[in-house]
């Protein structure tokens, strides 16, 4: 049931990520997909945080080290955000670090950079 509910928050998330594509396409820096992102959130009512500053643990320690996601949606969904021509390996191995970090069940790396239209991929903790 809970996976379930998380397919439902994730499909509500990429279509606001389809509308900023639909207006601005591709070619902007991320900063811009960000904030035009924000806004279609608020104005779909989805709950997020921009740029959370999220703790990271090392045994029983807090480190002074932080990781800074894009988004955090629904309090559980990491939503990084590219805008490259090509996802490289080290934006996978981000999103999944953000993921062990926070125990989060959830994340979708989106890149907003590719000629051919929005690419988006879910990961699964």
């Amino acid at each position: 049931m809970n996976e379930i509910r998380q397919d439902e928050e994730t499909f509500v998330i990429r279509g606001a990520v389809f509308e900023v594509y639909k207006h601005l396409r591709n070619g902007y820096l991320e900063a811009v997909y960000q904030e035009a992102l924000s806004l279609e959130f608020a104005e779909r009512g989805i709950p997020f945080q921009a740029q959370p500053m999220l703790r990271i643990q090392y045994k029983d320690h807090l480190l002074e080290q932080f990781y800074k996601p894009d988004f955090v949606c629904y309090g559980k969904v990491v939503v990084e955000l590219k805008a490259v021509r090509y996802l490289p390996d080290e934006a996978t191995a981000q999103l999944l670090n953000y993921l062990a970090t926070t125990k989060m069940p959830v994340g979708l790396l989106v890149n907003f950079g590719r000629p051919d239209g929005v690419e988006i991929k879910r990961f699964v903790r």
